[in-house]
């Protein structure tokens, strides 16, 4: 574009020019208009290599495109024939010298080959872990779906067994029941339970299906200490010499379970021990 912009604006002032003035003098300020421009392009580039930036070279190279586009839009203001088409290249120095803009804002955020490397590794990885995630939630979802169907399987086929072990239990009470009612099974009943159990009337009854009632755990006292369970053994072995009679361990652990006490049996017979030594 900056090339078809100085052709351009050298043509114009060619043209325009050269109907006033000799064409080397046309030439000359058509030279001086593009050699400007390109002047102050180069010296800019250079600046921006090395990071810096000033603003009157700014200034003055976008001086230059105006003057271009200035001429190009005379030109085509006063010229008899395609004024239209000269208009609609009148912007090209201007839009050149922005898309120069453009660049030198493109350079300023370039990054070196390493970087973009590193870059496109990142991305890579982050897609990688993302695909890997991808495939262990689709995994675990159709685990999940096996399992739940595995149990719904399974219990359907514990609903069927149920539901016909208690089709059998009910016909085998049902069975039960009709045997218990009639008479002559009663009196079956009661000729062979009566010689067994002389005196004692038969009963059938059905058992009854409902809640359970849990059965509270019998609270036990606390624990009691080798002093304790020495003194309870001397007292027994004691109160058993009153009588006339010595007692052997056996006896001692009977009288002691006897009397509501709990110990275990290694405890209980190192107490007898220490009671049998001491005495």
């Amino acid at each position: 574009m900056t090339a078809v912009s100085m052709v351009l604006t050298l043509a114009v002032v060619m043209m325009w020019l050269g109907t006033a003035v000799p064409w080397p003098v046309a030439l000359v300020v058509g030279l001086g208009i593009d050699g400007g421009w390109l002047a102050t392009l180069a010296y800019e580039r250079r600046l921006a290599a090395q990071g810096d930036h000033n603003r009157v070279v700014t200034a003055v190279g976008w001086s230059f495109g105006l003057i271009a586009t200035s001429v190009l839009v005379a030109h085509a203001l006063t010229a008899e024939h395609s004024a239209g088409a000269w208009l609609a290249v009148a912007w090209l120095p201007i839009a050149a010298k922005a898309l120069w803009l453009v660049h030198s804002l493109w350079e300023r955020t370039a990054l070196t080959a390493a970087a973009l490397d590193a870059i496109r590794g990142i991305q890579q990885e982050a897609r990688d872990e993302a695909a890997v995630a991808r495939a262990r939630l689709r995994a675990e979802a159709t685990s999940e779906e096996t399992r739940l169907a595995a149990v719904t399987d399974a219990g359907a086929r514990v609903a069927r067994v149920q539901a016909r072990t208690a089709k059998t239990l009910a016909g085998a009470w049902s069975t039960l029941e009709s045997a218990r009612q009639g008479e002559d099974t009663s009196r079956a009943l009661t000729s062979v339970t009566g010689r067994v159990t002389p005196g004692v009337t038969p009963r059938w009854e059905l058992p009854v299906w409902g809640p359970v009632e849990p059965v509270t755990a019998l609270e036990s006292g606390p624990a009691l200490s080798d002093t304790d369970l020495e003194w309870i053994v001397i007292d027994i072995i004691a109160h058993e010499a009153k009588k006339g009679r010595s007692v052997s361990y056996r006896e001692v652990a009977t009288l002691f379970r006897t009397g509501g006490h709990s110990a275990s049996e290694v405890r209980l017979r190192a107490a007898w021990k220490r009671a049998v030594g001491a005495s």
